[in-house]
């Protein structure tokens, strides 16, 4: 019988592939739809990064969307860990030399004001909880080859998370139309993604319950000033160097970077 590639290997993996390039799906030691063993994967990454220097600034929730679900066979988002080096100045560059195979999406972004250490985190009480709201970009990559990603894949990588941009400037909640906020994004003033905030859970409040229930469950409780990305709002799209990203959030704000030279 084969013996499965272990966890820490996996991990070792997936660190390598940021630098030296991208890698198979990691069908020899993870199921697609093994989430125990992909957030194993991701816990060890986690921790040899914190203990590296980085330092986390809040989380993402991914597979916000029913169709994205039902293509990789699962029933629940995913969650990655964002750290401070992977946030770009709203209106800032990212150089493309620190990527791999970028794609982008349109989100709406919270910011927290107060902690949420309840597994039974309600929908209400994230609300009570949030500082902010911001229109969000998240520069999505993978470590695994072609984008040919299972739930597992995704998940043991961090969600395929790489960077992000918040509008600078955030409001409050009160009175805001999240599930009705029309987005659209821009690449280089041409519209090449629009959608809408129930995209995200049916609303981005939902995403937000899911991931403080999910991570105090955990033991790792959304905590004040966390950053939570609550999903995409439409479509992604694969980034080419030069492309300048403009995103629009009806109601919400506007943020934008720049993939190659600012």
């Amino acid at each position: 019988m084969m013996t499965k590639t272990s966890h820490d290997d996996l991990a070792l993996r997936l660190r390598a592939a940021y630098a030296a390039g991208a890698v198979p799906p990691l069908r020899d030691g993870l199921d697609p739809t093994d989430a125990d063993g992909a957030y194993a994967v991701q816990t060890i990454n986690t921790r040899y990064w914190v203990a590296a220097g980085r330092r986390i600034v809040g989380r993402k929730a991914g597979l916000t969307a029913k169709a994205v679900q039902t293509q990789l066979g699962v029933d629940q988002p995913d969650f990655g860990v964002l750290f401070d080096d992977m946030r770009i100045a709203d209106g800032g560059a990212l150089d493309p030399a620190r990527t791999l195979q970028p794609k982008a999406e349109a989100e709406i972004a919270f910011v927290l004001g107060a902690d949420l250490p309840d597994p039974a985190t309600t929908v209400e009480q994230v609300a009570a909880a949030v500082a902010s709201v911001h229109a969000a970009i998240e520069i999505v990559d993978s470590r695994i080859t072609d984008w040919k990603i299972s739930f597992a894949d995704t998940v043991a990588d961090n969600g395929s998370s790489a960077f992000f941009v918040l509008s600078q400037t955030g409001l409050s909640l009160a009175g805001l139309d999240l599930e009705g906020a029309a987005m659209e994004m821009k690449f280089n003033g041409a519209v090449v993604s629009t959608g809408i905030g129930a995209a995200a859970l049916g609303n981005p409040l939902n995403a937000a319950a899911w991931l403080a229930q999910t991570l105090a469950a955990r033991g790792e409780p959304l905590k004040a000033g966390d950053v939570l990305l609550a999903g995409a709002l439409g479509p992604m799209v694969a980034l080419t160097p030069g492309d300048h990203v403009d995103v629009r959030i009806a109601g919400i704000g506007a943020c934008s970077f720049t993939y190659g030279e600012g």
